[in-house]
């Protein structure tokens, strides 16, 4: 053996000295020795547990989130502006505690039961809405849409979009005023008789029922508006106001039942 060949297996180390016999085309390791596979270092093997598919919440989340923005960015450049804030302001609350504590201490509630109780169920709906709305939205907390910067400057319930209260209020309002038809009438005949000359000029010198038909009807109109203008203004999701509404008419049956005096 030659001094190059000791220096060979001196500085060898076996695992090579091992590839150098395999290396041979007689080797009897080569034809026992069995080469496996080398074990993938990529992320996402098999040994990492599979990813949870998404919920049916966050997916039904994702879909109202897009159809909303769609909605509002097709729409939003057609409709005035000016008509949807019309909407928004007739659907206020601010609106609606004033014009419903003036019906109730007005002289025609006075003299009348029905319509005094008519105009009670409205402020304490009123009133009710705003603690059904108010908590759910701070249980529930989703945010408003991000796609409009123009919530900012908003009262802390506000910060949350879950139900709208648009929606549940103008909802109300139908839902009490269509479960007391009887008591508007009151109101409108009433009216008639304390000064039959100014009422006439405005309906015409109609039926109260029939008044109180084309009346309803216009509510309903209007509260279905309202509530649309709150998604296409970007202040709700289409979810946000389709619950707003069921909460509405949930607490419009509610009053109507239970506050009903």
């Amino acid at each position: 053996m030659t001094l190059g060949s000791l220096q060979f297996l001196n500085y060898t180390s076996p695992a090579h000295l091992i590839y150098s016999l395999e290396s041979l085309p007689d080797s009897p390791l080569k034809k026992n020795h069995k080469i496996l596979p080398k074990k993938s270092m990529a992320k996402g093997n098999d040994d990492e547990p599979p990813k949870a598919p998404a919920s049916i919440l966050r997916h039904m989340i994702y879909l109202d989130t897009t159809l909303s923005q769609s909605i509002h960015a097709l729409f939003h450049p057609l409709i005035p502006r000016a008509s949807l804030k019309l909407l928004e302001i007739t659907g206020d609350g601010r609106l609606w505690f004033p014009i419903s504590l003036s019906l109730l201490l007005s002289p025609l509630s006075l003299h009348s039961s029905t319509l005094y109780s008519f105009s009670l169920s409205l402020l304490l709906g009123l009133l009710s809405d705003i603690i059904f709305i108010g908590l759910l939205k701070h249980l529930i907390r989703r945010r408003r849409p991000h796609y409009n910067p123009l919530m900012g400057a908003t009262l802390p319930v506000d910060h949350w979009s879950f139900p709208s209260g648009h929606a549940s209020r103008v909802f109300f309002i139908a839902s009490i005023f269509s479960l007391s038809t009887s008591a508007v009438a009151q109101g409108i005949d009433q009216l008639r008789f304390r000064d039959r000359e100014i009422v006439d000029r405005w309906i015409g010198g109609r039926d109260s029922g029939q008044v109180v038909v084309v009346m309803l009807i216009l509510v309903w109109v209007w509260s279905v508006l309202t509530s649309i203008s709150r998604v296409l203004l970007g202040r709700h999701f289409v979810l946000d106001v389709a619950a707003g509404a069921l909460v509405g008419i949930f607490n419009g049956a509610f009053v109507h039942r239970y506050l009903h005096f």
